[in-house]
């Protein structure tokens, strides 16, 4: 999903994502850094900027955190399988990540009228949209794509921030409203079902398993199912026979299961669903599932917890977190905004931005909380930023408009 129009430094908190969709200038910026003038598909510098691509409708040059954004509705955008995907409005169009060369474009059909896409993600073989029939907030459809040609396969129920977590070209995994179920790709028939409890649970992926985390009562987590995504099998997470996981599972890497509540997060390991740690009065900001990290504010700062140990690996004040967006392999992704935008690297342990790009004017960052689709890809080191190359002369209340909208592939 795209950052919410507006939406502040402090707006990630609210959700607890592993995300940050605020931004400010980072303090102190280390002035001496160039910016890679690099671009083309060939280039392998950090912050080259690998292709752009012109994107169909209408979009603004909104200022601050929210950049070019659609006149209407919000964008979507994801990168997997050779594939850089944009849906907007009930539009889906593919871009070669290599080299930005549009592949297909295609609008849904047989979706009620009012329908929006509502989420991308690609996979190999296949391209999983979002769509969400007018006034059913509850829940949605996962239309699926053709990687290669577009072209649409079927559709399949799932939960409103579920949908589709796992394809191997020849199945892919839906999460649901009260299961978790795989479908055959070649003719949509059930290979397995797990059910879920009752809907809005909350559920992350990591490596070969989903965490469906079912609500307690009165409060809490009362269990997590970990389900193999190749074949179904489910193991049943507690915490003990007689207690609830605190608040809200928010992040599962390496191994850990981090879980928060009311300023606090809480360690699990996700094997035995035995307690590791916690750490009261933080808030969990990032993940970094390359180095095992986990990121938390308390007070003015934001420390980087090693997610087995409760290691403090760095520290860096929270004025430099409201600049960064991603961080993999302890190095952050920042982006500047507004005409003189442009994205930059920061190593969270040496406190030194390592790279910029070439400008990147009014860069949006596409976010999917689920991890699984946005700007940034978990397993990719390519970055799509929404960008306009040049601004119109229209005026609205919301900002200009954009007379050359483009999909920015940015090399991290």
């Amino acid at each position: 999903m795209t950052a919410p129009r507006g939406a502040g430094v402090w707006a990630r908190r609210a959700v607890l994502a592993a995300v940050l969709i605020g931004a400010v200038v980072i303090p102190n910026r280390a002035v001496s850094q160039q910016a890679q003038q690099c671009e083309g598909p060939h280039c392998r510098a950090h912050g080259s900027i690998l292709w752009t691509a012109g994107l169909p409708g209408s979009w603004l040059a909104e200022a601050g955190v929210t950049g070019t954004v659609p006149t209407l509705g919000e964008a979507y955008a994801a990168s997997g399988g050779g594939l850089a995907v944009l849906g907007e409005g009930l539009e889906v169009t593919a871009f070669r990540l290599a080299t930005g060369t549009r592949m297909w474009q295609t609008v849904l059909t047989g979706v009620p009228n009012g329908s929006a896409i509502v989420g991308v993600r690609a996979f190999a073989g296949v391209v999983a949209v979002g769509v969400q029939p007018a006034g059913q907030a509850a829940a949605r459809d996962e239309v699926m794509l053709s990687a290669a040609t577009g072209r649409q396969i079927r559709s399949y129920p799932a939960a409103a921030y579920g949908g589709a977590i796992a394809s191997d070209g020849s199945s892919t995994v839906i999460v649901g409203t009260t299961a978790v179920t795989a479908y055959a790709d070649s003719t949509g028939q059930v290979l397995w079902s797990r059910a879920t409890g009752p809907p809005g649970q909350t559920w992350r992926v990591s490596g070969q398993y989903a965490y469906v985390a079912e609500a307690g009562r009165p409060s809490g987590v009362q269990l997590v199912r970990r389900i193999t995504l190749s074949s179904g099998a489910e193991q049943v997470l507690r915490p003990s026979a007689h207690a609830n996981y605190p608040g809200t599972l928010s992040a599962v890497i390496d191994g850990v299961m981090l879980f928060s509540q009311g300023g606090g997060v809480y360690a699990y390991d996700s094997e035995t669903g035995g307690p590791l740690w916690q750490l009261d009065s933080t808030v969990q900001e990032l993940s970094d599932a390359r180095s095992g990290t986990v990121y938390l504010a308390s007070g003015n700062a934001l420390t980087g917890v090693d997610v087995h140990t409760r290691t403090v690996l760095s520290h860096a004040t929270l004025s430099v977190a409201g600049s960064l967006y991603w961080v993999s392999g302890g190095v952050a992704l920042g982006l500047d905004q507004d005409a003189l935008g442009d994205a930059w690297g920061y190593n969270l342990v040496t406190h030194h931005v390592l790279w910029t790009s070439a400008a990147l004017p009014w860069p949006h960052f596409f976010i999917d909380l689920s991890g699984l689709g946005g700007s940034a890809s978990a397993s990719g080191d390519i970055v799509l930023l929404a960008t306009c190359a040049r601004v119109g002369a229209a005026i609205t209340t919301a900002g200009p408009s954009c007379a050359r909208p483009e999909l920015a592939a940015v090399l991290i």
